[in-house]
């Protein structure tokens, strides 16, 4: 189990990561672009180079982002653009945490198995703090 911050952005992601990348050093863990994707998970033209998901190991932490799709309909607002990433150690407890952080609060994407080979769910709990709970099923 880990937590890490993943932040998201208006199609500067990759902009961010390479500043970051250029202060800390490394290479990134996996870096994907929409049009990477799978087929059914259509953006608009200009936005298939624009990040689906980035990985960047700094330490002990893992700093993970991605850009936010104009299909999505409401843009990245700054300050309210990360969330608390965490890794459950199996699908029960990912349940049990999910129930319990989106009691009174919003879910954003409800836990379903997802095509990177994981079991994801997001929500912002009562507190306005956004989660991602993702179990890795390998």
């Amino acid at each position: 189990m880990s937590l890490n911050v993943y932040l998201r952005f208006n199609s500067d992601c990759r902009q961010a990561f390479e500043f970051y990348r250029s202060i800390f050093g490394g290479e990134f863990d996996i870096i994907t672009t929409f049009g990477e994707g799978p087929p059914d998970f259509t953006v608009p033209e200009d936005e298939r180079e624009n990040i689906m998901h980035v990985s960047y190991q700094m330490g002990n932490m893992t700093l993970m982002g991605s850009d936010t799709p104009s299909t999505f309909g409401h843009p990245t607002v700054m300050g309210n653009n990360f969330s608390l990433s965490y890794m459950p150690k199996s699908r029960e407890e990912m349940d049990e945490l999910f129930r319990k952080l989106s009691e009174g609060g919003n879910v954003t994407m409800p836990p379903a198995d997802m095509f990177w080979g994981s079991y994801f769910g997001s929500c912002t709990d009562k507190f306005g703090v956004n989660w991602m709970l993702n179990y890795d099923q390998e």
